[in-house]
C-alpha cells in the first residue's frame, strides 16, 4: 500500500488505501499548513485538545485492510453474483421497469443531480425545484387530486401518514381508523406499527365489509384500489362506504397505482380525500425494495396538514416566476413536537426520475405502457379460466390472483423452472403481475406453469378479457402540460435535464458547507455498483435463496457499523434519518413496556436538538420535556438535574446529539449518560454528527443504549437533492429483540436479530428499506480502512477548526469546547453585525450565491447565525476560497457601515445577482455592476449564475401553486 500524503510528518507513518488518499482534501503539507495557523504540533495534538479522554477509543477499528477502488469492486462483482435476478411478476407493490437510459446517464448517475442538497436555497435550486413540480403535477393529474408533495419515502410510509393526516384533518372524534384487507401486507403491518403508539384503533377488514364498522364512529378509512389481489373492486359499495365515512366527518384515503390511473378512472373523481402509492414503476430500478419515491397527494383544503415537503411557485424581487419550498411553517424544524411529521426529507433523486420519466413517455406512452400491461394480466386470466382455475378478481389491472387448491406450492415452484417468479399468496393461491418489461415469453412461462400450455396470441384471440369495465375506465385526460408532451427525442430530453442541471448549485461544482449535513465526496467508485442489474433488478420479496449476495452484503455491513459505534446490533431497515430516530424510540418504549414500566413516556431533549428528535418522540407516544443548554452550548447539567428529579418515574429517553448541534464535545457526557441510567431511563445519542466520532469514539462504549447513524451523511450516500437517505438504528444488546421486524425476513439470521416476538414491528414497506444504495456505504468502509476512517474524521475536525480561525475576527464563532476548539463544525454568529448594520444572515447566505457557494446552515440551531461544516473531502484551496469569500462580504459589510453604499441599497440586500438583473438597461444600483457579478477577480474565469434574484417566500404562501405553471409564465 502506498503511504498516504496527508498526514503530516509529525504524525507516524502509517498506510491508507489509495482511495483514502483520494477521499481526504488536504495533502500533507496542507495539512502543516493548517496546523500551523491554528497553532498546533500534530493531528494528535488536535484531537487530544478536542475529544475528551473519557470517550477515546485509543484502539484501532477492528476492520479489514482497506482494499483498493479496483479491489473493492472485484469484491463486490462477486458479492452480486451470489444474487439471481430472473423474471419478476411478484408485484406486491413492485413492479419491473425501463429506466430510460437517458434518464439513467443524465439523473441517476449524473453528480449534478445526486450531489445536490435540500432546495432551502431556492435561488440555486431551480433546475430540481422545477424537476420535483413535474413529479408534483404527474402525481397530482394521475390521482385526479388538487395538489400532491415532493415526495415521501416509500408506499408503506405513505399509508401512515395519510393515516396521520386524517387523524389531524379529520372533525371526527373518533380514534378509529379503517383499513381494507385487500391493501399489500406490507403496508397493513406498517400502518399497524405507526397506529398503537398513537393510539388508534385499527379495524383492518375485507373493504366490503367495512361499511359496518362505520356507524361506530371512524377518523378515516384506507382503501386499496386496485388492491393487493388485482381487484378494482364494487364501484357502488365504494361509493357507499366513501358517502358514510364522509357523513361521519372522516377522511378516505387511497392507495393506487400511477400507471393504472393512467386508463383508469382515478381516486380523485371517485370522492378520495388523500392518495397514497409508490412511484416506483415510473423508471426506477427495483433495487431490492427502495430507493423510491413514495407519493402523498391531498385535496387543497388539506395542503397545510400534508407531511414532507411541498414546492410551490412564488416570483422573485424583479418578479421573475420562481420556484421554492412552500408552507415551511408546517415542519418539524419550527414545530417540534407539533409538527405534521417527523419526516424531513423526501426521495428527490427517484422523484425527479419519476417525472422524467412521465416526460419521456408523455401521456400516450404511457397508456402504452398500462395497456400492455393490462393485456399481460388478460392473458394469464384467459389461460387460467381455460385451464378450468378460478379467479379471485373478476377485474383486473396487472394482477390476477388464482385459486389453485392445495396446489399453489407446486405452481410457484414449476414457474421458477421456468425462470419466472410468481407469488405465493397461500397454500390455495398463486398471484401474477405484469408490467412493461412482461414478454410473451414470460407468459408461456406462467401458462404452462397453470396448465395451460397455449400461446399467448391463441388466448388473445379468444378475446375474452373484461377486466376492465367501461365505467371505471378514464374518460378524461392526463397529463397535458406541455413539459409531459415536448421531450420526445433523446436530444431534447438530454437538453432540458442539462438546462435544469445547469440552474442548480451542486457538489459538483463548489464546497456545501452546511453544518450537520455533512457534504462531502460520494466517490464515483462508491456508485458504480447500484446500477449494476445484479443490484438494482432484484424484486425485496424475490425467494431466499435469489437474494443471498444481498443479504451478504447487509450482513457484512451490519458488522462493519457495530464495530465502528461499539453497539451490539443493526437494523438497515430504517429508510431515513427520521424513521432510524422513530426506530430508536420504539425500541427504547418496547424495552419499558417489557418491564412493566409502562408510565415511563417523558423524553428529554435539549433545547439545541433537531426538530426531528421531538418530532420523533411524539410520534411514539411521547412526551417531550425540553433541557436547557447553558452559555457554552452543553446541556445545562443543572438543568439536567432538575428535570430527572422531576419526571424522574416518568423517564423513557433522553435525545441527545454527540457531538452537540452547537458543535462541540461536550466533555460531561459520560456523566450525562449515568445520570439517565440511574434515573431508569435510556440515552438515544443522535447519530447526525458521528462524522466527528468515528474511529476516535464509538457512543456505544461510553454510555448510549441506541443511536440513528445518517449513512447518506457519514457515510456517503449522496443527498440527491434531498434524497435518498438511510438511517440505520444501532442498539446495546438489551434492546436487540425490539429492533424493527418484517414478515418478508421471518426465519433469516443476522446480527441485528431481525424478528423477534417482541419486534416494534415493520417500519417500511421493504424489509432492509432502501437496500439497493447500500453498496455505497460498504464501498466506502472497505477502501478507506481502519486507519483511512479515523482520518477522515481527524480531517473533518481540522478543516472546521481552521475555518474558525480564519474567520474568527470577523465573524464570532458562537459554541467552543475545550481549549477553545470546536469539534468537526462551527456556528459563525452573525447576530451582533445584524444588530449593528441590518445585515441579516439570509442577506450573506445569498450574497454567497454570487461568489458560487452555497450557503452554510442558516438559523440552527440559533437565529441568526451560519453553521459551517467543511468535511474532510475539501482541499486548502477549497477552504480558502470559502474563507476568502466570508471576508470580502464582511468588506461589503464594512462598506454599507461606513456610508458607501446605503443600507437598503447594496450588493447584499440585493443578492444574488442573475445575469439579466446585471444586464439590465434599468441597472440604478449604488454599486457597479461588476460588484455585482465580479466580487472577487477569480470569478471572472469562472463564474455560476444564479437564474433568479431573491425570491418572495410570502407571496409563494399567500398565492400556493404546486403544480406546473404555463409556459408562458417561464418566458
Amino acid at each position: 500500500m502506498p503511504t498516504v500524503p496527508h498526514l503530516s510528518p509529525s504524525v507516524p507513518t502509517q498506510d491508507l488505501s489509495a482511495f483514502a488518499d483520494r477521499h481526504l482534501g488536504p495533502t500533507s503539507s496542507e495539512a502543516d499548513k493548517m496546523l500551523a495557523a491554528i497553532g498546533v504540533p500534530t493531528i494528535e495534538a488536535l484531537l487530544d485538545e478536542i475529544v475528551p479522554d473519557s470517550i477515546r477509543s485509543r484502539e484501532p477499528l477492528s476492520l479489514a485492510a482497506p482494499l483498493s477502488e479496483s479491489e473493492a469492486l472485484d469484491r463486490l462483482r462477486r458479492i452480486a453474483s451470489q444474487n439471481t435476478v430472473i423474471a419478476s411478476m411478484l408485484g406486491q407493490g413492485y413492479a419491473n421497469c425501463v429506466v430510460p437510459p437517458v434518464v439513467l446517464r443524465n439523473v441517476l448517475e449524473n453528480p449534478a443531480w445526486y450531489t445536490s442538497y435540500t432546495p432551502y436555497q431556492p435561488e440555486i435550486s431551480q433546475g430540481r425545484l422545477e424537476a420535483i413540480l413535474n413529479f408534483q403535477t404527474m402525481v397530482a393529474d394521475l390521482t385526479g387530486m388538487d395538489l400532491a408533495n415532493a415526495s415521501l419515502l416509500d408506499e408503506a410510509t405513505a399509508a401512515a401518514e395519510a393515516m396521520a393526516l386524517a387523524h389531524r384533518q379529520s372533525k371526527s372524534n373518533s380514534d378509529r381508523f379503517l383499513v381494507d384487507s385487500g391493501c399489500h401486507p406490507q403496508v397493513i403491518d406498517v400502518v399497524r406499527t405507526r397506529a398503537e403508539p398513537l393510539g388508534v384503533e385499527l379495524v383492518v377488514a375485507p373493504a366490503d365489509t367495512l361499511i359496518g364498522h362505520v356507524a361506530a364512529g371512524v377518523f378515516g378509512c384506507l382503501l386499496a384500489w386496485p388492491d393487493t389481489t388485482g381487484s378494482l373492486g364494487d364501484r357502488a359499495a365504494r361509493s357507499t362506504l366513501i358517502d358514510a365515512v364522509h357523513a361521519g366527518k372522516g377522511l378516505v384515503c387511497v392507495a393506487t397505482d400511477l400507471l393504472a390511473c393512467t386508463v383508469l378512472t382515478p381516486p380523485g373523481d371517485w370522492g378520495a380525500d388523500v392518495v397514497i402509492g409508490s412511484a416506483q414503476r415510473f423508471g426506477v430500478p427495483l433495487g431490492f425494495g427502495g430507493p423510491h419515491a413514495g407519493f402523498m397527494a391531498v385535496r387543497d383544503a388539506d395542503k397545510r396538514g400534508l407531511p414532507g415537503r411541498l414546492v410551490g411557485v412564488s416570483v422573485d424581487a424583479a418578479g421573475r416566476t420562481a420556484m421554492r419550498l412552500a408552507l415551511q411553517t408546517r415542519e418539524q424544524h419550527i414545530r417540534r413536537d407539533k409538527a405534521t411529521s417527523n419526516i424531513c426529507t423526501a426521495q428527490v433523486l427517484l422523484a425527479v426520475m419519476s417525472g422524467m420519466y412521465a416526460c419521456w413517455h408523455g401521456p400516450e406512452g404511457l397508456r402504452r405502457i398500462a395497456m400492455h400491461t393490462y393485456d399481460g394480466a388478460s392473458v394469464v386470466v384467459t389461460g387460467a379460466r381455460r385451464a378450468g382455475l378460478e379467479t379471485a378478481n373478476a377485474t383486473w389491472f396487472d394482477t390476477v390472483t388464482i385459486t389453485v387448491p392445495s396446489g399453489a406450492e407446486n405452481v410457484v415452484a414449476d414457474a421458477l423452472a421456468r425462470g419466472v417468479n410468481i407469488r405465493l399468496v397461500d397454500a390455495d393461491h398463486i398471484a401474477v403481475t405484469c408490467d412493461e418489461t412482461t414478454t410473451d415469453d414470460h407468459l408461456a412461462a406462467v401458462l404452462s406453469s397453470l396448465g395451460c400450455p397455449v400461446s399467448p396470441d391463441e388466448l388473445r384471440r379468444e378475446g375474452a378479457f373484461g377486466g376492465m369495465p367501461d365505467e371505471d375506465r378514464r374518460a378524461t385526460e392526463i397529463l397535458t402540460h406541455p413539459v409531459f408532451r415536448r421531450y420526445r427525442t433523446e436530444t431534447e430530453m438530454l437538453r432540458y435535464l442539462r438546462r435544469l442541471a445547469d440552474r442548480d448549485l451542486a457538489l459538483d461544482r463548489t464546497m456545501i458547507p452546511l453544518g450537520s449535513c455533512t457534504m462531502k465526496l460520494n466517490a464515483t467508485t462508491e456508485m458504480i455498483p447500484v446500477t449494476w442489474p445484479e443490484f438494482a433488478n432484484m424484486h425485496p420479496f424475490a425467494p431466499l435463496t435469489q437474494s443471498a449476495g444481498y443479504r451478504r452484503l447487509v450482513e457484512e455491513l451490519e458488522r462493519m457499523l457495530v464495530e465502528i459505534t461499539g453497539y451490539d446490533a443493526v437494523s438497515l431497515q430504517p429508510n431515513a434519518g427520521s424513521q432510524g430516530e422513530y426506530a430508536g424510540l420504539l425500541a427504547i418504549r418496547a424495552y419499558h413496556r417489557s418491564r412493566g414500566e409502562s408510565s415511563r413516556t417523558v423524553c428529554l431533549i435539549p433545547s439545541s436538538a433537531h426538530g426531528t428528535n421531538a418530532a420523533s418522540a411524539a410520534m411514539c407516544g411521547m412526551t417531550v420535556v425540553v433541557v436547557a443548554c447553558d452559555d457554552n452550548g452543553n446541556v445545562d447539567l443543572d438543568d439536567l438535574h432538575a428535570k430527572i428529579a422531576e419526571h424522574g418515574p416518568q423517564l423513557s429517553a433522553l435525545m441527545i446529539t454527540y457531538p452537540s448541534t452547537h458543535g462541540v464535545f461536550e466533555a460531561a457526557i459520560v456523566d450525562i449518560c449515568a445520570l439517565v441510567h440511574d434515573a431508569g431511563g435510556q440515552v438515544y445519542l443522535d447519530g447526525a454528527n458521528l462524522n466527528a466520532l468515528v474511529g476516535l469514539a464509538k457512543p456505544g462504549k461510553f454510555g448510549a443504549d441506541v443511536s440513528h447513524l445518517n449513512l447518506h451523511k457519514t457515510f456517503c450516500i449522496p443527498h440527491g437533492g434531498g434524497g435518498p437517505g438511510v438511517g440505520p438504528v444501532c442498539v446495546k444488546s438489551h434492546l436487540a429483540p425490539f429492533l424493527p421486524g418484517h414478515r418478508a425476513i421471518e426465519g433469516t439470521s443476522s446480527i441485528a436479530g431481525h424478528v423477534s416476538d417482541v419486534s416494534v414491528g415493520a417500519l417500511t414497506s421493504a424489509p432492509y428499506g432502501s437496500a439497493g444504495i447500500l453498496p455505497i456505504p460498504w464501498a466506502y468502509i472497505t477502501m478507506m480502512g481502519p486507519e483511512g476512517l479515523r482520518m477522515a474524521t481527524a480531517m473533518a475536525i481540522l478543516s472546521a477548526n481552521y475555518i474558525a480561525h480564519r474567520l474568527q475576527g470577523y465573524y464570532p464563532v458562537l459554541y467552543t469546547g475545550r481549549n477553545g476548539r470546536v469539534a468537526h463544525e462551527c456556528i459563525l454568529d452573525l447576530r451582533p453585525l445584524t444588530q449593528s448594520t441590518g445585515i441579516t444572515v439570509d442577506d450573506i447566505a445569498k450574497r454567497l450565491m454570487d461568489y458560487g457557494f452555497h450557503a452554510p446552515t442558516m438559523s440552527f440551531p440559533v437565529a441568526g447565525t451560519l453553521m459551517v461544516e467543511p468535511t474532510e473531502s475539501e482541499s486548502l484551496a477549497e477552504l480558502d476560497r470559502f474563507c476568502d469569500a466570508m471576508i470580502a462580504i464582511r468588506g461589503e459589510v464594512d462598506r454599507v457601515v461606513s456610508g458607501e453604499w446605503p443600507a437598503d441599497d447594496n450588493p447584499l440586500v440585493h443578492a444574488p445577482h442573475p445575469a439579466e438583473d446585471v444586464l439590465s438597461d434599468s441597472w440604478n444600483r449604488a454599486y457597479p455592476r461588476e460588484v455585482a457579478a465580479y466580487p472577487l477577480a477569480s470569478l471572472r474565469k469562472d463564474k455560476y449564475w444564479p437564474p433568479v434574484s431573491r425570491i418572495d417566500g410570502a407571496f409563494g404562501d399567500r398565492n400556493v401553486v404546486c403544480s406546473c405553471p404555463p409556459l408562458s409564465d417561464y418566458r
